[in-house]
């Protein structure tokens, strides 16, 4: 099982309910077509959000910001 879920939410609105729930945040990262990628601390986690928040969440695999250069920088 994995601890990421891809949700089409305010990132705000995902830490708020992710404070309420109790649930730890290991990264949240906006995506660039809308949305927001979380990783919960736990698979437990992960699993209480994908049962809450089943309907706000992005089916398939958003494209993702890019983090590294395409190219070395040597």
């Amino acid at each position: 099982m994995s601890r990421a879920v891809n949700l089409a939410m305010r990132e705000e609105a995902i830490t708020k309910h992710c404070r309420d729930e109790d649930i730890g945040i290991s990264v949240l990262e906006a995506l660039p077509g809308g949305g927001v990628r979380l990783v919960c601390d736990s698979v437990y986690g992960a699993e209480q959000i994908r049962l809450k928040l089943k309907r706000h969440m992005i089916d398939g695999d958003p494209r993702r910001a890019q983090l590294r250069p395409r190219t070395p920088l040597w």
